[in-house]
């Protein structure tokens, strides 16, 4: 009774940070001049990496690979296609052009170069998949690459007439709340996640089940709540900012920062599908963005199945 009372709790406390959190990401946006979409893909996309951050560096520290790639492929993967496809069953998300030319290449680029580096198998069958310090250099250089996008991003001024006016005007209270609705949101979500994994165990639910379900997806909240406010607020930059953003995040920081320090590591338990399955992520958003600059309650709905038919295939499988 108690982890149920405590995960409603931290529902509630989440539900609310994240509200918050949008209003103060785009107040701080219209009050610095500055894109929404550049709040979006770093003080957001990163604030909200903060459990996956946690997860993969203790799991790569204690050499357990699986732990680390299950966090990051499970969460490229329900961010996009449970995430996005939940938002935009809620509101279609209009994506603009400068979104399709840029961050959406930069994130099929980022995700095709982590595919191939878990291709080692293939270009080798007597090599195990494995990867190295080296690939997790590639991913950090990746990373670079990204960020010198955001350096231009900085220097580009918002002039977006139609502007309203912010929720929160005060500057320093603008960064109080961000700080702190950031705060709530990863602590809100430990406290679901842990509980939801002690529900499970007392109903006896598998360990698979209680990693896959639970851990992924519990630790991908902050984003799921935040993006889907973001859509039903029509903040449309913040709802596909914080989902670009949080998964190059993840693939080069999450994965790549503590593989380059830490060393190689074996990838046990990954097939063709899940690597598949996470170029899609990817790929389908860039092509689903580029028809008509939304992503459509349809291909919110073909995002949901693709998310529901992967989640059989890794359970019965």
């Amino acid at each position: 009774m108690l982890e149920v009372i405590f995960l409603l709790l931290g529902f509630i406390i989440i539900i609310k940070s994240s509200d918050i959190l949008v209003d103060c990401a785009s107040s701080l946006a219209i009050r610095c001049k500055i894109p929404k979409m550049l709040i979006a893909l770093t003080i957001v996309a990163f604030g909200t990496c903060a459990p996956e951050v946690a997860i993969s560096f203790q799991s790569v520290a204690e050499g357990n690979g699986t732990i680390a790639f299950a966090n990051v492929v499970g969460s490229c993967i329900v961010n996009t296609f449970l995430i996005i496809g939940l938002a935009a069953l809620i509101r279609p998300i209009r994506v603009k052009h400068a979104t399709i030319k840029k961050e959406l290449p930069i994130l099929l680029i980022i995700t095709t170069g982590f595919v191939v580096l878990m291709l080692d198998s293939v270009f080798n069958p007597l090599t195990p998949n494995t990867f190295s310090r080296a690939d997790g250099i590639i991913l950090i250089l990746l990373f670079c690459m990204f960020v010198s996008y955001i350096v231009q991003l900085l220097k580009k001024k918002d002039d977006d007439k139609d502007k309203i006016e912010p929720k929160y005007k005060n500057i320093f209270l603008i960064i109080f709340l961000l700080i702190g609705s950031i705060a709530c949101i990863s602590l809100s979500s430990d406290v679901i996640v842990n509980n939801a994994i002690l529900l499970a165990e007392e109903l006896h639910v598998s360990e698979k089940v209680i990693t896959m379900v639970v851990v992924v997806i519990g630790t991908s909240l902050p984003e799921m709540f935040m993006t889907v406010t973001s859509a039903r607020k029509k903040e449309f930059d913040m709802a596909i900012g914080n989902i670009i953003g949080t998964n190059i995040f993840n693939i080069c920081i999450v994965l790549g920062l503590p593989i380059t320090i830490y060393g190689d590591l074996v990838l046990e338990n990954f097939n063709l599908t899940d690597i598949v399955t996470v170029f899609l992520t990817s790929f389908l958003l860039y092509i689903f963005a580029r028809s008509e600059r939304e992503v459509s309650k349809k291909e919110g709905i073909l995002m949901l199945g693709i998310f529901v038919a992967y989640y059989i295939c890794l359970i019965i499988g």
